[in-house]
């Protein structure tokens, strides 16, 4: 982590403008927003993410050991295999690459994982700023996509409201070795279409949304949590659906919710490729020219 620059999202806003909404009449989104846990909500009933096979004493999932619910029918069977096997690497006391831990853009749903966001609405366009890494996503406002959408690591997306709704809807996500849209490395294929549906939600049912992912995921261990127990502002809940003809059997649908982060401002999360294979508990080689080219 590196400390210190916390211009750089009032900056944004300042080129951004005054948010659309206020002129629009569209929910207003603006101010920084937290969550309490990493994971997806799980399913009441029909398709949905899976579920972290490895439990802590205390019944919630053990966020040191992510052993993805391979058998979830979601799953076609070479994606089981994959999440098996990345499954099998967490339980050795291992951990396997993962976007995160290489410092790589995360595509949606993933990028739902990082703890704080913030939500630039303009005139033409969304602006999503995510704490961890610089990461940012833009959805062009009532746009189509093009035909044959370049892929890029976080897809095209076009937005629109529907009434106090924003709709995200993403194509055209690149994929890679380890392209993966969860915790488990669930893996994709660039079929992959995902769209999120963001809307507020009364505070209490905010809290309640939280306490529930809580009591699947626990609170993290690792960073501070950026929320305060007793606030009952609106919350702001996306509930997403995710479909991939080439490593799902079905479509699915998950959420998470947010509530209004403890911190008016955030600091500086920064991480960047380099030399160290933290997953693998080695160093990488430097690339390098044998022949200068200057």
């Amino acid at each position: 982590m590196i400390a210190g620059s916390r211009f750089a999202a009032a900056f944004l806003l300042c080129l951004a403008g005054a948010p659309a909404s206020a002129a629009e009449g569209v929910p207003d989104f603006s101010g920084i927003w937290a969550r309490t846990t990493f994971g997806f909500d799980l399913a009441a009933s029909g398709p949905g993410p899976l579920r972290n096979l490895a439990r802590r004493p205390n019944g919630t999932a053990d966020a040191f050991r992510l052993v993805g619910d391979y058998n979830n029918p979601i799953l076609q069977p070479w994606a089981a295999a994959v999440v098996k096997q990345h499954g099998a690497i967490s339980l050795a006391g291992k951990s396997y690459p993962d976007l995160s831990n290489e410092c790589r853009p995360l595509p949606p749903p993933y990028s739902l994982r990082i703890a704080q966001m913030q939500m630039l609405q303009e005139k033409d366009r969304i602006t999503i700023l995510y704490i961890q890494d610089h990461q940012f996503r833009r959805a062009r406002l009532n746009a189509t996509h093009p035909a044959n959408p370049r892929p890029t690591w976080q897809g095209d997306s076009v937005a629109h409201y529907e009434g106090d709704t924003l709709v995200i809807d993403t194509v055209g996500i690149r994929t890679r070795p380890d392209s993966m849209i969860d915790l488990y490395g669930t893996p994709h294929t660039p079929a992959l279409h995902v769209i999120e549906r963001y809307r507020l939600i009364d505070g209490t049912a905010a809290r309640e949304a939280q306490e529930n992912s809580e009591r699947e995921y626990g609170r993290p261990t690792t960073e501070p949590v950026y929320v305060e127990a007793n606030d009952r502002r609106k919350g702001l809940q996306v509930q997403f659906m995710v479909e991939d003809s080439g490593a799902f059997t079905t479509a699915w649908k998950s959420g998470v919710t947010y509530r209004r982060s403890t911190e008016p401002e955030w600091i500086e999360i920064a991480c960047a490729e380099n030399i160290n294979d933290y997953y693998g508990g080695s160093t990488a080689t430097v690339p390098r020219a044998d022949k200068p080219d200057f």
